[in-house]
């Protein structure tokens, strides 16, 4: 593994205070806003996969007992 030397450090340092000084408050605001809709659009697809899921076995516990009532 390369180790880093402190110049490079620094450098690296300098160009993102300088980026982030560069950035007005409508440039942040919609970077929040890409950051918030890209999260929400994650989180809901876990939490639809996993109510998919929870439907998929409910479903298949009623046809379990459906097809047990028919058998007697």
């Amino acid at each position: 593994m390369r180790q880093t030397n402190p110049a490079e450090v620094s450098s690296y340092a300098g160009s993102l205070v300088a980026v982030l000084s560069s950035l007005t408050l409508t440039d942040i605001g919609i970077i929040v806003g890409i950051v918030t809709a890209l999260a929400t659009f994650a989180l809901n697809a876990f939490y639809m996969r996993r109510k998919d899921q929870r439907e998929r076995e409910a479903h298949i516990a009623r046809m379990h007992v459906l097809t047990e009532a028919c058998h007697e």
